[in-house]
């Protein structure tokens, strides 16, 4: 009877965590000088993955505008319209959006922030606060 798990070599052994990929392909175009094409972005990659692969990671991150596409030839070449922490910010942004009571998960997520954390949001929730009470108050009425 012939052996079933055959190990393949050259094979990465773990999977890449949730938004890895997303990540990896988004941090590749930050790389670039100019807009690139997606076997550009599999080679820089390393070439492990599959063109197809790249191009579905590239159209996802399309819909979620952290990137632009525009053609070229017959293909598309890509650039970033956003950064990695832009992607994440998205991310949680969708999965706040998600819930029904926004309150009660914004309130879990606060209170298990490590107090460094704690303080980098109430320092940026400050300055957003005083970015909005100056574009206010420089403003004008219709």
């Amino acid at each position: 009877m012939a052996q079933r798990n055959r190990e393949v070599p050259d094979r990465p052994s773990r999977r890449r965590g949730q938004g890895e990929l997303e990540g990896q392909v988004l941090g590749a175009l930050r790389e670039a000088d100019a807009p690139v094409t997606a076997a550009w972005v599999q080679e820089s990659l390393g070439g492990d993955l599959a063109y197809t692969t790249v191009v579905t990671i590239l159209t996802r991150l399309l819909a979620k505008d952290a990137v632009a596409r525009e053609r070229r030839g017959r293909s598309f070449v890509w650039r970033p319209t956003a950064d990695v922490s832009s992607l994440a910010a998205l991310k949680m942004r969708r999965l706040l959006d998600g819930e029904s009571d926004r309150e009660a998960v914004l309130a879990s997520f606060v209170t298990a922030l490590p107090p460094d954390d704690e303080q980098v949001l109430r320092a940026l929730l400050e300055s957003a606060h005083a970015t909005d009470a100056t574009g206010a108050a420089g403003g004008t009425e219709d």
